[in-house]
């Protein structure tokens, strides 16, 4: 289901996200910066903030892990299937939270590209005509424990837990 339009500026999601999440070392991929990444950096001046241009990550950042990932401005600049290889990879390899700030039109994507990569919609902002969408993922909510999994719906209550087969 999509979101109705957000009252908060994208800006000020981004910041609450940041602030949230409190990340010690975060991954900024997207073509330009923005007020509240300098907000986040000057209130954190011991976050790592690693950057990198739309398009593949550097290897030096491929090979890292980071508390967040934020991807703005940069669907925007890249074929769509470069842009799933981006987001796909720094989901499996480099972070376990994701937001991606993303103006739907201008990328030519759709929202159920979005949630094949398991990302939620969480916001939409509107201004004039331009409608951008944040996406999030985080590993943490991704999915529920059920409610059976648990000793009282196994057959042998007693070793729940205890043998992998």
């Amino acid at each position: 289901m999509t979101p109705g339009i957000s009252t908060r500026t994208p800006q000020q999601a981004l910041a609450a996200l940041l602030d949230r999440y409190a990340p010690q070392r975060l991954l900024v991929v997207g073509a330009s910066s923005f007020p509240a990444l300098a907000a986040f950096e000057a209130a954190h001046p011991g976050t790592q903030v690693a950057r990198a241009a739309p398009g593949p990550l550097p290897e030096d950042l491929a090979a890292q892990r980071f508390d967040l990932a934020l991807v703005i401005d940069c669907l925007e600049h890249l074929p769509k299937n470069s842009g799933l290889q981006l987001l796909g990879g720094i989901r499996n390899l480099n972070a376990s939270r994701i937001a991606v700030l993303a103006d739907l039109t201008a990328c030519n994507w759709k929202e159920t590209d979005f949630y094949a990569l398991a990302l939620q919609s969480n916001e939409r902002f509107q201004r004039d005509e331009q409608v951008l969408t944040l996406f999030t993922y985080d590993l943490r909510e991704y999915k529920q424990v059920p409610d059976w999994l648990n000793a009282r719906f196994w057959a042998n209550p007693e070793n729940f837990g205890k043998y992998w087969w």
